[in-house]
């Protein structure tokens, strides 16, 4: 079953590209037509790689991996920031900071300024300091927060970066391409989708358009980890077994092996010793007896 329908993403105007004259040539397998000067979408290949991508990432989720969302543009930060937030991703929804995959300890050491000067509010340290140099330090603090805020708790590099306008966040695909990341993306017709590991081809302008793809991608991903939790619980009850048989062994492995050797060591004698004595006797006690009554 398709997570969107050809209809769905048809009210939602998906199926709208950019004008003729700003087309990138690499999208023409994912052009349908061209009405009134201005490219269409073909919608069943968009349902089709909607569904493909919201497959791999459901994988990467349920793997325990993060996924970063990208979104800077006015239209679809405000949408990005909610879903990415519904789901526990990170997500960046203002200015993308150079360098913010390329050169991540950087990033890492101003997330860790942020939560040091939060340690340093709550317990009175900064009180001492006079009101401009307070005021200036919590100035820089709301200035993290706004850049860097929503990455917070993204200890280590993304598994996979989902793009919305890949034209406009060009800089995120190029970090994301060097160390081998791979990007999903949602590509309008002006853009250049042979970066893009997983292309969603379909209107990147359009606020509706834009929501219907997170919401089938989101679900996707919040299924992953709904996946992922009962199999902790799954391995979880199967270590406790598996802990209560090991207790069980130790409780009585004297007994056990005991009697699993007295058993091995009585058997071949017990049935080894009759055979030998009595095959000899039904054999020779004819022998003997027959002459006798001759006799």
């Amino acid at each position: 079953m398709s997570r969107t329908t050809f209809d769905a993403l048809l009210e939602a105007g998906a199926h709208f590209g950019h004008l003729k004259r700003k087309w990138n040539p690499a999208m023409a397998p994912y052009i349908f037509m061209e009405r009134n000067g201005i490219h269409i979408i073909d919608l069943h290949k968009t349902v089709a790689k909607i569904d493909d991508a919201a497959e791999a990432l459901k994988q990467i989720a349920k793997s325990g991996k993060r996924i970063l969302f990208v979104a800077t543009k006015k239209q679809a930060k405000d949408i990005v920031a909610e879903k990415a937030a519904s789901i526990g991703m990170p997500y960046v929804i203002e200015r993308w900071p150079g360098g913010m995959l390329t050169n991540f300890p950087t990033i890492r050491k101003a997330v860790k300024k942020m939560s040091t000067i939060d340690k340093l509010l709550s317990d009175g340290t900064y009180d001492k300091l006079s009101k401009r140099e307070n005021l200036q330090i919590r100035r820089k603090r709301e200035k993290l927060e706004k850049n860097l805020g929503s990455i917070a708790d993204l200890s280590r590099l993304p598994s996979a970066l989902f793009v919305v306008d890949v034209l406009k966040e060009n800089i995120a695909v190029r970090e994301a391409n060097r160390l081998g990341i791979p990007v999903f993306g949602i590509v309008d017709t002006n853009s250049n989708p042979e970066n893009i590991d997983f292309v969603i081809p379909a209107n990147d302008d359009a606020a509706k358009s834009i929501e219907l793809i997170l919401n089938a991608v989101c679900t996707a991903i919040s299924e992953g980890l709904e996946e992922r939790k009962a199999e902790k619980v799954d391995m979880e009850a199967a270590g406790e077994v598996s802990e209560q048989e090991e207790k069980e062994e130790k409780a009585a492995p004297k007994k056990r092996t005991t009697r699993a050797r007295i058993k091995k060591e009585a058997e071949p004698v017990a049935e080894e010793a009759p055979a030998k004595e009595e095959a000899p006797t039904q054999e020779e006690t004819p022998a003997e007896e027959a002459p006798a009554e001759e006799a």
